[in-house]
């Protein structure tokens, strides 16, 4: 089973800000967030734990988990470039993302879909067929791009209709997977 897991609340959350890679670490909501998860997954052995790079996913999924999160760079947030920590009702979108003809630096929607399906891929290849309890810590985008791993990417683009809110999880199995 696949657990996807999105990072308790920190201060730019709160705030209502864009969090990227210039993110905080959780804030006491979040911390209770993380632990709450922990309590609801209590019974769950996890025999891997994944994370993005991001301080406030590596607190969530230890927190939650109890074990040494496995950090891969694959499940970074969305570099949202200059937009990064600004307020959302400020920024210029284009979709769900900032435009980057006004922001420099912002990635490539399909850039970034492509690397967390790769790591997503890997995972398939290495523990599809094993009995495995594996969690995923990461960000509004990691979750609804893996998600879209296992659902589709909708017709418009929104891979962020299948996010968490902060400090929930969704639940996947590899063997779920539309095949093509």
């Amino acid at each position: 089973m696949i657990y996807v897991v999105r990072h308790g609340q920190t201060d730019l959350n709160k705030e209502r800000r864009l969090q990227g890679r210039l993110g905080l670490p959780l804030n006491e909501l979040g911390i209770n967030q993380a632990e709450l998860l922990r309590d609801k997954l209590k019974n769950i052995k996890f025999d891997y734990v994944f994370t993005s790079p991001q301080e406030r996913a590596i607190q969530t999924a230890e927190i939650a988990t109890g074990a040494k999160a496995i950090i891969d760079m694959r499940l970074d947030v969305f570099d949202l470039g200059e937009a990064d920590g600004l307020k959302k009702s400020d920024v210029k979108m284009v979709g769900v993302v900032p435009d980057a003809s006004v922001y420099k630096g912002v990635e490539e929607i399909k850039t970034y879909i492509s690397r967390v399906f790769n790591f997503m891929n890997e995972l398939e290849d290495k523990y599809s067929l094993k009995n495995v309890n594996i969690l995923i810590s990461g960000h509004r985008c990691t979750t609804g791009c893996i998600g879209a791993y296992f659902e589709g990417i909708p017709e418009d683009g929104n891979i962020l209709r299948f996010s968490s809110d902060n400090g929930h999880y969704k639940e996947y199995i590899f063997n779920s997977i539309p095949k093509n």
